[in-house]
């Protein structure tokens, strides 16, 4: 059998739209006047040509992307592939491996109507997954509805799923349409499916096995085109051998799983997201991005990131309120800080660019020493430590600060059984 040549196939398709665009133009040409009824159906025809146009687009791209990237291709190859492809992705991803093949899987699976079950741990960039399966596919001008369905109460569930009738139950003063209808002809992103109680379960089943829903308190049957993507934090294999999540449904679900790596496990990416979210920050606040000490820098890229790029994100939109130009350990949430090691937690030392400035830091040195085991003798009180070394209280809290030397802390840091605490 001689095989389909695409190219072949996207002319024949080009031509006949080309013979739509000049019947359109003559139609245009030789009318006299145009009523409001003939406008709308010259409109009408642009619309569904428009429509074309974007089937035809991604349509090459979606072959494209599925016979041009040989598997011999570095991880950087691939990641530029997808970028060259006009691949719509609304933030920035480094060369994780992993990621690359999520976002691959979620290139071909977009241009399908199949539902995805994206999954990972919470903070990995599930939902921003969903927006852009809906971005690179058919669907990316029709609407995009998100349903949390851990949010919503049970007894309220089939009323915002379907909608409801007036006079279905108390409180139901007009007709009110669902999510799923809301949704018609583009997207539907279910959050944190895992959380959806069985009877809500049962009734999704039947709207994926039949396309059709029915409004609380209604006999009549609605049919609805809309592209499920879901996704969860949960084991839901290992819930469906529980039994409090239907088995029957993950597999209609899962037909296309995609997987999100937690940020730890693409540490090469922290540096792009860190510069990437400070310009975010900047942006937001209307001022610079802010500067990392080197410190900080080597802590944020070590860091374990339990809320994965959510937390990151929350970080650095902190230490952007609260830092000047230039961002340190201080600044930090508490609970991270805590985290933060010993050896990384000291001051830095900045090399001396010459004898005198050698001694100065020499000095300073000797300074801090000083001060941290007069404080220490003083039982952590500023007020003592002055009186015992013979100076001034507010000369005393300004020596403090300017060797980043917090008395609460360090008190704190020896009832605990660690080291004296600077203001980090």
């Amino acid at each position: 059998m001689k095989p389909v040549d695409s190219n072949l196939e996207a002319t024949i398709s080009y031509a006949a739209l080309l013979e739509k665009i000049e019947i359109l133009r003559s139609t245009l040409r030789w009318a006299q006047t145009l009523d409001r009824a003939q406008i709308q159906k010259l409109l009408n025809q642009c619309t569904t040509m428009r429509d074309e146009v974007l089937r035809l687009s991604h349509t090459e791209r979606f072959v494209k992307a599925s016979t041009s990237a040989p598997r011999n291709q570095s991880i950087a190859q691939r990641r530029h592939a997808l970028l060259e492809r006009d691949f719509q992705f609304d933030g920035v991803f480094g060369d994780s491996p992993r990621l690359i093949e999520a976002l691959e899987i979620a290139e071909k699976a977009a241009r399908t109507d199949l539902p995805v079950l994206v999954d990972g741990e919470s903070g990995t960039g599930k939902e921003l997954m969903a927006k852009v399966i809906h971005a690179n596919g058919n669907r990316a001008d029709q609407p995009y509805i998100t349903v949390n369905c851990g949010a919503i109460p049970e007894n309220l569930l089939e009323s915002e799923l379907f909608g409801h009738k007036r006079g279905a139950f108390t409180g139901a003063n007009t007709d009110r349409a669902g999510k799923f209808e809301a949704a018609n002809g583009g997207t539907i992103f279910l959050d944190e499916i895992g959380e959806l109680p069985l009877i809500g379960q049962v009734k999704l089943l039947r709207v994926l096995q039949s396309n059709e829903i029915q409004r609380v308190g209604s006999d009549q049957v609605i049919s609805v085109d809309a592209r499920i993507v879901a996704a969860t934090n949960k084991n839901l294999l290992e819930m469906c051998k529980a039994g409090t999540f239907r088995e029957d449904l993950y597999y209609r679900l899962s037909i296309i799983q995609v997987t999100l790596p937690a940020l730890r496990d693409r540490r090469d990416e922290i540096s792009v997201l860190i510069e990437y979210l400070s310009n975010e920050a900047a942006s937001r606040l209307n001022r610079q991005p802010v500067k990392l000490s080197r410190r900080l820098t080597s802590f944020l890229s070590s860091y374990d990131y339990p809320g994965n790029i959510r937390e990151l994100r929350n970080i650095i939109f902190r230490i952007s309120c609260l830092a000047t130009e230039t961002a340190d350990l201080e600044h930090l949430p508490e609970n991270v800080r805590a985290k933060v090691p010993e050896q990384t937690a000291q001051p830095e030392v900045e090399p001396a660019t010459s004898l005198v400035d050698a001694k100065r830091k020499a000095s300073d040195e000797a300074e801090r020493s000083y001060l941290l085991e007069c404080l220490a003798k003083a039982n952590y009180r500023v007020t003592d430590l002055a009186r015992n070394i013979g100076m001034n209280r507010s000369h005393v809290q300004t020596l403090l600060k300017k060797h980043g030397i917090s008395a609460r802390q360090s008190l704190k840091a020896h009832a605990d059984g660690g080291s004296p605490a600077s203001l980090t």
